[in-house]
């Protein structure tokens, strides 16, 4: 137990200091601003941001996501994606701890980008998808589970699967219905998790769909057919626990 929590702490810092650059790449991308040139400052006043404004989490907390040199309001994306990051390390340590939780956490971390520019910009990049496809790979080729072969069969099923649907739907109803980026996401992530867990991730991410719009009709928010849903966000958030509770942990 002591060696899970150890695994918990370290993959918990490692992921808050990936966080901050996960939410600069998240920020930053679609606006086409360079993530790794110049230094780090304040969007508002282009002030040159120091040390003490660039503590994950308790730069944050200590301004009150604020800039301490204008007041300018902090994009709470900083603070919400080094939160996220830092949960997704810890519980992939103290679930599975030692090489498989640094590859969930991994996993993870990379489903956090995909997930964060889908519900922010409705886009997933492919050299993204690529990224985490060739991680998964990777991953197989070191003999974690699911074995190799499962995995290139899910990257396969995955693809054309989802690629599949999205012609049919647009043959049917003259319209696009998935992004082109859908279904590469589910190839990457057929490649972490093998084919047989495909299945529980769409279940997975249909429920969750569901769910948030039940819970935008009890806010009073009415539900509309051509209302554009963040589907892959809903896949890297059922594909994530996949990977941990149902692959990562010991047999």
């Amino acid at each position: 137990m002591a060696e899970a929590w150890t695994w918990a702490a370290l993959l918990a810092a490692l992921g808050a200091v990936l966080g901050s650059f996960i939410a600069t790449l998240v920020i930053r991308w679609p606006q086409e601003r360079s993530v790794v040139k110049g230094r780090s400052h304040c969007d508002a006043c282009d002030a040159v941001l120091g040390p003490r404004d660039l503590i994950p989490l308790v730069s944050a907390m200590l301004s009150r996501g604020r800039c301490r040199h204008c007041g300018a309001p902090i994009d709470p994306r900083h603070w919400q994606i080094e939160l996220a990051a830092l949960g997704i390390g810890a519980v992939a340590g103290l679930i599975v701890p030692g090489a498989a939780g640094l590859a969930g956490a991994i996993f993870g971390w990379l489903l956090l980008v995909l997930a964060a520019l889908d519900i922010t910009d409705f886009w997933l990049p492919d050299p993204l998808n690529l990224l985490l496809a060739l991680a998964g790979l990777a991953t197989g080729l070191m003999g974690l589970d699911p074995p190799l072969v499962a995995r290139v069969i899910g990257g396969v099923a995955g693809f054309g699967g989802l690629w599949l649907l999205g012609l049919a739907y647009r043959y049917l109803r003259g319209r696009e219905g998935l992004g082109g980026g859908d279904p590469k996401l589910l190839g990457a992530i057929g490649l972490w998790l093998g084919w047989q867990m495909l299945p529980a991730v769409l279940l997975l991410a249909a429920l969750t769909g569901l769910a948030l719009v039940l819970a935008g009709m009890l806010r009073g928010r009415a539900a509309r057919l051509d209302d554009r849903v963040p589907f892959g966000a809903l896949l890297a958030i059922a594909a994530y626990p996949a990977w941990l509770f149902l692959l990562g942990s010991p047999g």
